[in-house]
């Protein structure tokens, strides 16, 4: 699943579309919403594509706001503290051989894929990736898109 986010009035094709899975969509989103709550929670449903969104001027005013972290090296610097956080995560049991590091189901017989018959596994929030260039690349859609829905 992803998040396909349309411009509703671009200025040029950099505001026309930008597209995330949710794996990088909901940090990028959480992001917004830590560092800039005014005006990314006026988005109601931004971890959804139910068609919510922003205006033209809370668009470039995210934006704006977004170029001026990345200038400043805030993101740089939020994107090393998120990745040391996820990186400190304790391992989690396999779910799928229930720790023991073996199988014995319909699709697996001996050693878990899941966890290479470690037992256990990454925590489920090191699937969510936060990075600089993400950031970058939304901010050069929001500051071009004249508003958005993200669908």
């Amino acid at each position: 699943m992803g998040m396909d986010v349309y411009g509703d009035n671009p200025s040029n094709s950099k505001g026309e579309y930008f597209r995330n899975n949710v794996w990088f969509w909901h940090p990028l989103w959480d992001y917004c919403l830590d560092c800039h709550p005014d005006p990314a929670a006026k988005v109601e449903e931004g971890h959804s594509n139910s068609g919510d969104g922003l205006d033209a001027e809370d668009s470039l005013k995210l934006g704006n706001l977004l170029k001026k972290d990345l200038l400043s090296g805030k993101v740089k610097s939020y994107e090393d503290k998120y990745k040391k956080r996820i990186e400190s995560l304790p391992l989690q049991e396999c779910s799928h051989c229930q720790g023991t590091g073996i199988r014995n189901d319909a699709y697996v017989q001996g050693t878990c894929n899941s966890c290479d018959g470690k037992g256990q596994v990454k925590s489920f929030d090191s699937h969510y990736p936060f990075s600089e260039s993400n950031v970058e690349e939304f901010a050069e859609f929001l500051v071009n898109c004249g508003g958005f829905k993200i669908c």
